[in-house]
């Protein structure tokens, strides 16, 4: 059996007596993109530090290509781990030519040096820019020498800490695709942190969701999108609407109608979750809602409270009639009604998620 490009297994750190990474492992193969996703302070950052070897770890090891390269006790200094990082804030030397900065860490004869310098600029389309400073550069073209001088050692691994957060949203869609395609061709194993769902989505081959310092779910994007181990899963990449009840008889009733609550006892508290755009609307018809269906169950009467054109599609906000719980609605284009508005709510089933409740902090 082949190794893992890269293999983590039971890291921890505390600082100050608390804990910041907890068990973490993860192993990602050549080629792979594994996105360490989760919101500010839940550890991303430091694994990513204790991997490229400028943060230790309490406990734990890691591995590249099946050998250790540290633990407690052995540890590979940085320079060596043949480890390539992308920083945030891109970290180019101001006093450094864009040469300078791409072949900063290169070894070897100077005339191969600089060959492999402009193999990196040009495939990266900076070839022009090679007599150039930082400061002379778009942050869009100080992205892409930082990409071709991480690159330009040739490492087995690419860690990256939200390298595209500094950028323009207009440019940062295509720097990404353009980096994302580079490193499959280079066929670098890359560990991607960014606290923003949309990128781990359009970047990642699996995803590593993190909270708390723990990895709570791993998976494909679509899985870990379509089959959520928790609530705050759920609503960590999108919106989400949810209801509280108790189970009886193994069904849990809302105002949209029972729910299967299998294996759960009576008068167990959980919570109905279902995301914005999986709600179906229909107009009032004389105060008659539509029949109930196997697929969506029974439709709720609800008033409109606001609707807001959001670009590619209309939030609408509606307030149930029965219970007063308010829930969001997404609708393609544009879908406004008065405020006021009498309509009919329903969800589809196979969207819907039950959690057994989480306690309220």
């Amino acid at each position: 059996m082949i190794a893992p490009r890269l293999e983590i297994k039971n890291l921890n750190r505390s600082f100050g007596g608390r804990i910041v990474v907890d068990n973490v492992s993860l192993t990602i193969q050549p080629g792979q993109v594994t996105c360490l996703l989760g919101p500010s302070g839940c550890g991303k950052s430091t694994t990513l530090r204790m991997i490229a070897g400028v943060e230790m770890q309490d406990s734990g090891e890691i591995f590249v290509d099946g050998s250790l390269i540290c633990d407690t006790i052995f540890h590979i200094p940085p320079e060596r781990r043949e480890i390539g990082f992308m920083f945030q804030d891109f970290a180019l030397f101001p006093h450094l030519s864009v040469a300078g900065n791409v072949a900063y860490g290169l070894s070897g004869p100077k005339d191969k040096r600089r060959a492999r310098v402009e193999e990196m600029l040009e495939r990266v389309h900076m070839r022009l820019f090679i007599d150039m400073f930082p400061h002379q550069l778009s942050g869009g073209e100080q992205q892409r020498i930082a990409l071709a001088r991480a690159l330009a050692p040739r490492p087995r691994i690419m860690l990256m800490d939200e390298p595209f957060s500094g950028l323009d949203n207009r440019l940062r869609d295509g720097i990404r695709d353009e980096t994302l395609a580079i490193l499959k061709q280079e066929d670098t194993a890359v560990l991607l942190v960014t606290h923003e769902p949309d990128e781990a989505m359009r970047m990642a081959d699996e995803i590593a969701l993190m909270r708390d310092g723990k990895i709570v779910q791993r998976g494909a994007p679509y899985n870990v999108y379509t089959r959520p181990v928790d609530r705050d899963s759920v609503a960590f990449f999108s919106d989400a609407n949810r209801f509280r009840t108790e189970v009886e008889g193994a069904l849990a009733m809302t105002p949209f109608g029972r729910f299967l609550a299998p294996g759960l006892p009576d008068g167990t508290s959980v919570d109905i979750v279902f995301r914005p755009q999986y709600v179906r609307i229909d107009f009032d018809r004389a105060g008659v809602g539509p029949s109930a269906t196997a697929a969506e169950g029974t439709a709720a009467k609800a008033e409109v409270i606001r609707a807001r054109f959001m670009g590619n599609e209309s939030l609408v906000e509606f307030c149930l009639s029965h219970g007063g719980a308010v829930m969001k609605v997404t609708v393609p284009g544009v879908f406004l009604p008065q405020t006021g508005t009498i309509m009919w709510l329903r969800i589809r089933r196979d969207k819907c998620f039950v959690f057994p409740a989480e306690v309220e902090a």
